[in-house]
């Protein structure tokens, strides 16, 4: 990674806009201050419309504005995005409404192709007897987190979907970066896809969990880390420059391209969002570079 401007005409104030930083800016007035096609990937969930409490933005549009918002959402992601770009919009509904995401999905068709349509997982329940030859398990197990309903109509909310959109639905990914080993190993030197490795795509539902954490959180809506670091592997780290998430919040996609050594610009309207995010990747960078310090000193005294 590289504190380095961007090019051309990306301007805020006058400057260009820095690299690795969060930019005070509305996202649709920030589209306007990228180059355009300078964007390898986008990553980033926008607000759901279902009344979330943020500090600042209205989270209960009417629906027709609401649309016609992520509408110019999209136009703008798709002028800065590159040709070969991937966009990865994160995004779920209520148990009141469930039509929000795939209206949203319908609302981007004249715009984008929708490429994958990956299913965000956040909790699931296993009972032995389904996996049993797979795998040891005592007893039935139920992993990840999930919000209680208390209503005798709906089911817990355990889903959420990740849009994969791209220009022409013909972006060549790199599926086994986010791969799975073989249950059966002999699948290996059986299938001639393999090339030999014990890894296979994954498919397109991801188990992600959330952290357990004791503390508040900042954010009303944030997903786990785990999920823009597999979408950016997912592209292929090999052929990105630079990351975009147009919803930055506390800066989530920015710890997860810092994992990555990964360049990227966020937006965030909101300061107090963007104090918190700039906190968090500025421990994230403490830590990799105390990481970094503790492996040169067991190098030296090998």
């Amino acid at each position: 990674m590289t504190e380095i401007l961007s090019t051309g005409n990306s301007r805020e104030g006058g400057m260009p806009l820095q690299r690795n930083k969060i930019h005070n800016l509305d996202c649709l007035k920030g589209f306007n201050l990228l180059d355009e096609g300078s964007v390898d990937v986008i990553v980033t969930s926008p607000p759901y419309n279902i009344g979330v409490n943020y500090n600042i933005y209205d989270d209960k549009k009417t629906e027709e504005e609401y649309l016609n918002w992520l509408k110019e959402v999209a136009h703008g992601c798709k002028r800065v995005l590159k040709e070969d770009g991937s966009f990865f919009l994160n995004i779920g509904g209520t148990l009141t409404n469930p039509w929000i995401p795939l209206k949203v999905a319908l609302a981007f068709e004249d715009i984008f192709t929708m490429q994958n349509m990956i299913h965000w997982i956040k909790s699931i329940a296993i009972p032995k007897e389904i996996v049993k030859k797979y795998t040891k398990l005592e007893k039935d197990i139920a992993v990840g987190h999930y919000k209680p309903v208390n209503s005798q109509r709906f089911h817990h909310d355990c889903h959420e979907f990740i849009f994969h959109f791209t220009k022409r639905g013909n972006v060549k990914l790199n599926k086994i970066a986010v791969g799975v080993p073989y249950q059966d190993k002999s699948n290996i030197k059986r299938w001639k896809s393999t090339n030999g490795f014990d890894k296979r795509d994954r498919g397109n539902t991801w188990f992600i969990p959330y952290e357990t954490i004791q503390d508040s959180r900042p954010h009303p809506a944030v997903f786990p880390i785990q999920l823009p670091q597999m979408c950016i592997m997912d592209h292929g780290l090999e052929k990105i420059d630079l990351v975009l998430d147009p919803f930055m919040g506390i800066g989530t996609t920015a710890i997860a391209c810092e994992r990555l050594n990964i360049d990227y610009i966020g937006f965030e309207i909101d300061l107090e969002y963007k104090k918190i995010a700039e906190e968090k990747i500025a421990t994230e960078k403490s830590k990799k570079a105390l990481k970094k310090s503790n492996k040169n000193i067991i190098t030296f005294i090998v």
